[in-house]
């Protein structure tokens, strides 16, 4: 009981920006570490060759997929748990934590049964080449297995998250995380498997990070009493994680989605650029993750005291959420525009192509992604509050909305470059609607 009377002091009555770091600077931590998974892969991968570089990026949207699938139950139940422990409603909590993480773990499973039975044409529609399909599939299918552990360490990290216990999330993340970077070298050239080494370091550190989570959600250290017989099948529940759940999943989709067809389009212009696209995409994802990560703790922060009816509390984090998160953008973003060079570097400095095109991508996506922090701050308000129409249209908009069309479009006009432009563009754009979204909400919240 006291360590639950800690967990939520830091909700309903620590200091608001106080509460805040201690809620976000772990899990964004534990985010980071978390889109070091792919980094590291891709660095050690790099060393193999072009095709098998290319090979993970193309692998990779199928990981965001899953991940997507997970935030669906996990980030969809931690708004909804935050503003039940708000309101005190306990036992409606673990009815909802529980019906979350099983109703995750079952959806994962089929959609993976089906990515294995489907491998080679759903990797050759992702824009796979004759060169990159046969590492992509010593790739795939190891890494592919991994990702059920991680949906369910992905909901339950959403899960514990909407207690407080964002400092455990960190460390589980952080040891994952460490003994994959570990694993790789010894999987790839140790034991020379090859490509496929480096899945099976991912796998190894999914099981570990899986082992952690569940000794803590069964070890009665968490709020929530996770168990078979809690499990609710109500429209209630599911209504309630949909609302806020699904426009976080469509989100991941459509960025996987995004991810895919500009591999596909990609292709086009060869192994190379298709491999300098996909290193500019990871370097982004750590500054992206991190962003995410920080707000993971906003989300329940914000939910906590909307459901407790403390607006004064809800309306600071958001303004101290904006001021961090920019700042933040502003400072890795002129960060890898300095030393873009020396980052396509680390991953390939033999292959012109690589450097040229991979400089450019980095240096492009870190313009706009200095209003980054912006653009989701808004969407997570907005899905913290429930209010899942708006936090939907913004979820959607940026990856679905704007980019599809303009990936699809702009390569016809401009060759390669209309491929390098496209998510900048995208971004400007979804820029303009959140400003027409902040002033709505910051209206209204002026108004009562």
């Amino acid at each position: 009981m006291e360590n639950e009377s800690k967990k939520l002091f830091l909700l309903k009555d620590e200091k608001v920006s106080k509460a805040l770091i201690k809620l976000g600077v772990p899990t964004m931590v534990g985010m980071l570490i978390a889109a070091l998974y792919n980094v590291v892969d891709t660095y050690f991968v790099a060393q193999l060759g072009i095709a098998q570089m290319g090979a993970v990026s193309i692998v990779f949207p199928l990981g965001t997929i899953m991940t997507g699938i997970a935030l669906l139950f996990g980030s969809g139940a931690s708004s909804y748990l935050s503003r039940l422990l708000g309101n005190k409603q306990y036992k409606e909590a673990n009815h909802c934590a529980s019906t979350a993480l099983i109703s995750s773990l079952f959806t994962g499973g089929i959609c993976i049964l089906f990515v294995l039975l489907f491998m080679t044409p759903i990797l050759k529609s992702l824009g796979a080449t004759p060169t990159i399909l046969p590492y992509a599939r010593q790739y795939g299918y190891v890494f592919i297995i991994s990702l059920l552990f991680n949906v369910f360490n992905v909901t339950v990290n959403n899960i514990i998250t909407s207690e407080g216990a964002s400092r455990f999330s960190m460390v589980a993340m952080l040891i994952g995380g460490l003994l994959n970077a570990g694993l790789d070298p010894l999987m790839i050239y140790g034991f020379h498997m090859g490509v496929m080494g480096a899945a099976a370091a991912t796998l190894i550190a999914n099981i570990v990070s899986t082992t952690l989570y569940a000794s803590y959600m069964f070890s009665k250290k968490s709020v929530f009493r996770i168990s078979i017989k809690n499990i609710r099948i109500e429209k209630k529940i599911y209504i309630e994680i949909f609302q806020v759940g699904l426009p976080i999943m469509v989100f991941q989709i459509l960025t996987s989605v995004a991810v895919g067809i500009t591999n596909f389009v990609a292709a086009d212009y060869g192994d190379s650029v298709v491999a300098a696209i996909g290193i500019e995409a990871r370097v982004i994802a750590l500054g992206t993750m991190a962003v995410f990560g920080f707000l993971k703790g906003f989300q329940p922060f914000v939910g906590y005291n909307y459901g407790a009816g403390r607006g004064d509390r809800v309306e600071q984090a958001k303004k101290f959420a904006l001021k961090l998160t920019s700042c933040f953008c502003i400072l890795a973003a002129g960060g890898i525009i300095c030393f873009s060079s020396n980052i396509i570097e680390i991953f390939s400095k033999n292959d012109s192509v690589v450097m040229k095109i991979g400089q450019e991508a980095l240096i492009l996506n870190s313009i706009v992604f200095i209003t980054l922090g912006f653009q989701l701050v808004y969407g997570t308000f907005y899905l913290a509050l429930g209010k899942s129409k708006q936090g939907g249209i913004l979820s959607i908009c940026r990856q679905g909305v704007f980019f599809i069309p303009l990936v699809l479009l702009l390569p016809g006009i401009f060759g390669v470059q209309g491929v390098l432009f496209s998510q900048p563009i995208a971004d400007v754009l979804n820029v303009i609607l959140t400003g027409i979204f902040a002033y709505r909400i910051n209206y209204i919240t002026q108004v009562n």
